[in-house]
């Protein structure tokens, strides 16, 4: 199910050679206004991927989104975010200047990383325990934050490298944990915002069939 908090639902279709990205299907093409009637099955609308998910609908998530405000609205490719972990019912725990938090709610417009792998899954009936377990640990006490040194990606990759740690796994360090699953995502994401917000502006966003879609999701 779609949720509002991740913005409204992108159809992407074909139509004077180009692929037209929009919210809605118009009943006239936005390039040659020519009536838009039965589609061919090849140029049928189809929905674009959105690559933000409500945080707290994932299970066992490395999870991202700014500091402030949401990607779509408030979020420049520079902006600082706030990073946390998901346990099993959807409650993001996360670690700022108050010590660790145990959010039910803010994190609806989020990208997601899964942490259990395949092979990993007995991990989930024990995921909760370890998880509270780790936070409860003096290391994320309120005073020991740092906003540069000690905060909330600390928090996260140190349970997650607990978690490799336990699977006998290679523990990653900040660079590699950044290069290999958070830049791809925040990628992803600056492309879909630029598309968005376009087609906000605009009420279409249009890219040539063999071109560069350097917005499209």
């Amino acid at each position: 199910m779609h949720s509002m908090e991740a913005g409204k639902p992108l159809i992407k279709f074909n139509h004077c050679k180009r692929s037209i990205y929009s919210f809605g299907v118009p009943r006239c093409c936005p390039l040659c206004q020519e009536a838009l009637g039965l589609a061919e099955l090849a140029n049928a609308p189809v929905s674009a991927c959105s690559p933000f998910t409500n945080g707290h609908q994932e299970k066992c998530c490395f999870l991202l989104r700014p500091t402030q405000g949401t990607f779509l609205r408030e979020y420049d490719g520079k902006s600082d975010l706030h990073v946390g972990i998901t346990n099993t019912n959807g409650v993001v725990y996360n670690y700022d200047g108050r010590g660790v938090q145990r959010d039910r709610t803010g994190w609806e417009q989020s990208l997601a990383v899964p942490l259990l792998q395949p092979g990993m899954l007995g991990l989930q009936d024990q995921w909760d325990r370890y998880l509270e377990d780790f936070s409860a640990h003096g290391a994320w006490l309120p005073h020991r934050y740092e906003e540069d040194h000690h905060n909330c990606y600390s928090y996260t990759l140190t349970f997650i490298n607990c978690i490799l740690a336990t699977e006998g796994k290679e523990q990653l360090n900040k660079s590699e944990f950044t290069e290999k699953y958070v830049v791809p995502r925040t990628r992803l994401a600056s492309k879909y915002i630029v598309l968005y917000r376009a087609i906000e502006e605009h009420g279409f966003y249009a890219i040539e069939h063999g071109g560069p879609e350097a917005g499209s999701p």
